[in-house]
């Protein structure tokens, strides 16, 4: 597995990550709002982003993504990989997430798909459910 350096994101770094979120298509008007942390990800120079949101024991893995020139190099595995160790230092017992395009690549990693309206309080009234992400997103989750 690649190496990756991981450095939590500060409220004036938002912009970077989200030029590339914009540049994938995906979600990036709520970043600055609270309870979410958003990280860098470096192997040499920068690959990627990834966050999670919210409180509790149940959380969002939210904005993932690979920088163009780095994707198909395992990167994004790593950077998951990353995310859910940070998750479970921090006490958090299941990760859920939303996606258009992804599902295969997070199944293979673990998540299994999930019913929507069976969402934990908490996650179901985030932005990614209530707004951001179209009712047709897969909704996964993984226990940690």
């Amino acid at each position: 597995m690649t190496k990756l350096t991981i450095t939590p994101l500060e409220s004036s770094e938002l912009g970077g990550l989200a030029q590339a979120l914009d540049m994938a298509a995906l979600p990036n008007s709520d970043l600055a709002e609270p309870d979410r942390m958003f990280f860098r990800f470096d192997a040499d120079s920068l690959v990627g982003y990834g966050g999670l949101e919210g409180q509790g024991t149940d959380r969002l893995l939210r904005s993932i993504v690979i920088l163009r020139d780095y994707r198909g190099h395992g990167l994004g595995r790593a950077l998951v990989a990353a995310l859910e160790q940070q998750a479970r230092d921090l006490g958090i017992g299941r990760l859920h997430l939303l996606t258009t395009t992804a599902a295969p690549f997070f199944r293979a990693l673990g998540y299994t798909d999930a019913v929507r309206d069976a969402a934990p309080p908490a996650v179901a009234a985030s932005r990614e459910f209530t707004s951001l992400c179209p009712a047709s997103a897969s909704y996964l989750a993984k226990a940690l």
